[in-house]
């Protein structure tokens, strides 16, 4: 049993600890515990002055750390802490091992207590993902480091490989420069400035880069009637200073930089367009010249283009005249070679065959001029007859029409009408079949017949044998009842027999009683013998009965097969007279 031991003491600080387990086995924990946080690099474990909760706990948050996950915690600076604290500490590690996914479980309580049988394996696993961390993390730093030293210093061991690389991003490196090199597009027309700054910015210009002022007009009124005027000037010569390299001009924001220079520089650029206005006018007649005959070059140029289209298309319908006309040359020579050759073939022996075939010819041509007058003549009759149907509509009065529709709404309604007592009729006759259907006819009847007299003939089977099983059980029974009788008797007999026989007057009554009994048989066999003779008569009578009836059955059984052919005949007669 393992021993608890209560540690609470009150120290000065009012700090209270947390009972903690003492035994042997949780001290050679402990002590691996330390000497597994030593190995790992965890070095504040050794520190004597620390309580054992902080040195594991410290060490569990180390090498949580290490691992890269966040724990809100912090136990380097922060010693003897109270019980609040310690429960707060443990929650949030206990909280951290999931999401690390560790294998291993444990509570809270077990840490605060110091249960270092169940915090080892916590601790290990602990210290072995640590380490795996922390050799990840040194050779991803070392692979980092020696990209950075290849970057910024080349090594004399270079491969060749490293070589081409570099060389392509020098060639590289000078194409984009050369791309993006400054260039001239604008060039003066005048003669340079003479100051420094009026160069730098007529340079920075030329080259597209518009100039920023640096300094500010006190007096606004001044700078804003310069402006002023600088934009009537520069509207008024606006292509007397620069003649752009691609022919073209400067833009607004050039224009607005241009007026944000300083007030002085302004006046004398001012006074410089003015100086050369006179210029400017014959620059413009000029450049108006050149634009209108530049106008007319692409007008005759469009017309030129025109003209060649047409000029094509021409040459191609010319061509394909060409081929007809040839290709009709070609079939009027195949059919003046054909007449040459017929020419010559003929003779006297098929002169009338040429002829004949000729007429046929002729007879063809003839037929199809018919044929196209016949289809002119039915096209001119579909126009007229369509004309009519027009003329016929146009001309329809809205009164016959109103009227033809009256007449066709009441058309329909008796028609619908009509339709119901069709309808009522057919539901009628279809009752009336169904009534007739209900009564047998003579087939039908004929069927019936045969099929009560199978059942009579069954039946009366049946009853005969039914009949005769209790007429044989009476007799059995009667017979039974007279031989236990008999029996009765001859037993009494028997008993009586030797008492009778003793004296005279006992044989004499005995001699009576057995006359008495031989009486009694002859009436019971007299009454047997009478009801048998009934019977028998009765057989007889019934028999007669029978013979009549079967001759009566006979007879009846011809009737009705003499009425059938009379029927028969009846109807063939009838069927003869609906015929004719």
């Amino acid at each position: 049993m393992l021993n608890e031991k209560s540690m609470c003491s009150i120290p000065p600080s009012d700090v209270v600890e947390a009972d903690v387990r003492e035994d042997e086995e949780q001290a050679v924990k402990f002590n691996e515990i330390v000497d597994l946080l030593v190995a790992a690099g965890y070095f504040r474990a050794r520190i004597k002055g620390l309580s054992n909760f902080d040195k594991v706990v410290g060490g569990m948050t180390w090498c949580i750390e290490s691992c890269n996950f966040d724990v809100d915690v912090n136990l380097l600076f922060h010693e003897n802490l109270t019980i609040g604290q310690k429960i707060a500490l443990t929650e949030k590690i206990v909280a951290m091992l999931p999401i690390m996914n560790c294998p291993h479980c444990i509570e809270p309580h077990q840490i605060q207590g110091l249960d270092c049988i169940h915090i080892f394996p916590v601790i290990q696993w602990l210290v072995k993902r640590s380490m795996e961390m922390r050799k990840e993390m040194a050779g991803f730093v070392r692979e980092f480091a020696i990209n950075q030293f290849g970057k910024l210093h080349s090594s004399d061991g270079k491969t060749e490989k490293n070589r081409v690389v570099s060389e392509d991003i020098e060639a590289n490196l000078k194409l984009v420069k050369r791309a993006y090199e400054p260039r001239r597009r604008f060039k003066r027309a005048t003669a340079e400035p003479k100051d420094e700054i009026s160069r730098v910015k007529s340079t920075l210009l030329e080259y597209g880069n518009l100039p920023v002022s640096t300094t500010i007009s006190e007096d606004f009124e001044k700078e804003q009637k310069s402006s002023e005027v600088v934009r009537e000037v520069d509207s008024e010569n606006s292509g007397a200073r620069l003649v752009t390299l691609e022919e073209e001009r400067l833009s607004a924001s050039a224009v607005g930089n241009i007026v944000g220079l300083q007030a002085q520089e302004i006046i004398e650029v001012s006074e410089k367009y003015a100086s050369l206005s006179t210029e400017a006018g014959d620059i413009r007649s000029g450049l108006r010249l050149l634009i209108a005959l530049e106008k007319q070059r692409l007008n005759f140029q469009y017309r030129v283009k025109k003209l060649k289209k047409e000029r094509e298309m021409q040459i191609s319908e010319i061509s394909e005249e060409t081929e007809k006309l040839e290709q009709i040359q070609a079939d009027r020579q195949n059919v003046e070679d054909a007449f040459v050759k017929m020419s010559k073939m003929e003779t006297e022996e098929n002169k009338g065959i040429l002829l004949k075939l000729e007429e046929l010819l002729a007879v063809h041509a003839g037929l199809k001029d018919q044929e196209h007058k016949f289809r002119e003549q039915c096209k001119s009759d579909l126009m007229y007859l369509q004309k009519l149907v027009k003329n016929c509509g146009e001309t329809c009065e809205p009164q016959e029409e109103q009227n033809r529709v009256v007449e066709y709404d009441a058309l329909k309604e008796s028609i619908n009408k009509t339709r119901l007592l069709l309808a009522k009729k057919n539901r009628a006759i279809a009752l009336l079949m169904r009534q007739l259907d209900d009564v047998p006819g003579r087939s039908e009847l004929t069927q019936y017949q045969r099929r009560f007299m199978e059942l009579y003939n069954q039946v009366s089977t049946k009853h005969k044998e039914t009949k005769q099983y209790y007429t044989l059980y009476n007799t059995l029974d009667d017979t039974k009842l007279y031989l236990s009788k008999e029996l009765s008797l001859l037993n009494s007999i028997q008993e009586n027999y030797n008492e009778a026989m003793a004296s005279v007057s006992g044989k004499e009554q005995f001699l009576k009683q057995f006359e008495a009994i031989i009486s009694g048989v002859k009436r019971n066999r007299e009454k047997v013998e009478k009801k048998c003779a009934e019977e028998k008569e009765r057989r007889f009578n019934l028999n007669k009965d029978l013979v009549t009836l079967v001759e009566q059955q006979r007879k009846y059984v011809a009737a009705v097969r003499q009425l059938t052919i009379e029927c028969r005949k009846n109807e063939a007669l009838l069927g003869r007279l609906r015929a004719s």
